[in-house]
């Protein structure tokens, strides 16, 4: 028989064996050429593990980003993004945080041997921030073939510079959805991202600054997406999760459903300061707050409406992916659009554009990826 002291030893080598094992089936690649140029990264196991191999196999880009961010918004706005609120940002936010969502956060500070603090306050930015971004899905009737497509333009600052340091994370996890999010080396949260049943999730943030400071005892949208991407199958179930969580500020948040079978679109207005604090609306509502400039199969709310109903009535019944680009570049917003991307959500297909220097995402090649090439 074995001694006690050997078992402990031959249990912490396949310990050893199988984090091992996890990290190799972990790695970093890329999409696009030149100035273009993506990296991907694809991470598997647990969220502890998945954070850990994120963090090693950007760790420099990581630390840049993070760091540069960080400093950024404090010295744009040093008191609203002192140590001390970034702290009770993250405090307030932190009873509604999933544990997937903190252990990937402590991996990725072990992976990168970055600081954890500096990495909850980084995350704590867009959870006092504002901006403005736009939303539009079409199917059905709306699209030349069977898909569905969706796109999501995110309209923030450049000086911060997030766009010299562009990334896709595919997740693979051992328990939950397999899925990826377009962001930034080192952000974790989710202001956009898509998982294998074609659950895709876009949002434009519409806090006004007169209203700061925001009681933010509740969920961020970014740290929601996570746990929609990990869990959701369907739109009812996104709609379900979205009714039952207690969300924070003014967003409009667009999701959809790929699958022929479930496919279809919401657009979902979250005004937590106000009595009625959610709204839902599908297709063609007559009290949608476009009316009556609503179309069926379209949900939409950009930085340009005039500009993407226009664009969404002569493209009716047309609309395929080189046309969402299309209409994602004519509706960014001119000066602060970070990045783009457009989905689809039936192809589990989409193409991402980031900005460059001072360039806008939306005057850059939108970049190919096709994420079942990943999930093998």
């Amino acid at each position: 028989m074995f001694k006690k002291s050997s078992l402990f030893i031959i249990s912490g080598l396949l310990v050893i064996l199988l984090s091992c094992s996890t990290s190799q089936n972990s790695y970093r690649t890329t999409v696009g050429t030149g100035e273009d140029q993506i990296s991907v990264v694809v991470v598997q196991g647990t969220p502890l593990e998945m954070g850990r191999a994120y963090g090693r196999l950007m760790k420099k880009e990581i630390h840049a980003c993070m760091t540069a961010y960080l400093a950024t918004a404090q010295a744009a706005l040093p008191e609203r993004f002192s140590d001390a609120n970034l702290d009770a940002a993250w405090n307030s936010i932190s009873p509604y945080l999933s544990t997937r969502f903190t252990d990937e956060l402590r991996g990725l500070s072990e992976g990168a041997d970055i600081d954890l603090q500096t990495l909850k306050r980084a995350h704590a930015v867009p959870v006092l921030g504002d901006y403005a971004c736009s939303g539009v899905a079409v199917w059905g009737d709306a699209v030349a073939g069977d898909h569905l497509y969706q796109l999501r333009n995110l309209d923030f600052v450049k000086q911060a510079h997030l766009q010299d340091y562009p990334v896709i994370v595919i997740y693979k996890p051992t328990d939950g959805i397999p899925h990826a999010i377009v962001a930034f080396a080192g952000y974790i949260g989710a202001h956009t991202g898509m998982n294998a049943e074609g659950i895709v999730l876009g949002e434009k943030g519409e806090s006004p600054e007169s209203e700061y400071p925001f009681d933010l005892d509740g969920t961020h949208f970014s740290t929601l997406f996570r746990d929609l991407l990990y869990n959701a199958q369907n739109l009812n179930q996104v709609l379900d999760t979205i009714k039952s969580t207690k969300l924070i500020k003014r967003y409009y948040l667009y999701v959809s459903d790929g699958k022929k079978e479930t496919q279809g679109a919401a657009k979902i207005r979250v005004s937590s300061p106000d009595p009625v604090k959610l709204t839902i609306w599908k297709d063609n509502d007559p009290t949608d707050e476009m009316a009556p400039n609503v179309l069926k199969n379209v949900i939409y709310f950009t930085m340009k409406n005039d500009v993407a109903f226009k664009m969404l009535k002569e493209n009716y019944g047309k609309f395929n992916a080189e046309k969402m680009i299309a209409l994602s570049r004519a509706v960014a917003d001119e000066g602060g659009n970070l990045v783009d991307v457009v989905y689809d959500a039936t192809a589990l297909e989409m193409w991402v554009a980031f900005a460059e220097k001072d360039k806008d995402a939306s005057t850059r090649p939108y970049v190919h990826i096709n994420l079942k090439d990943y999930l093998d």
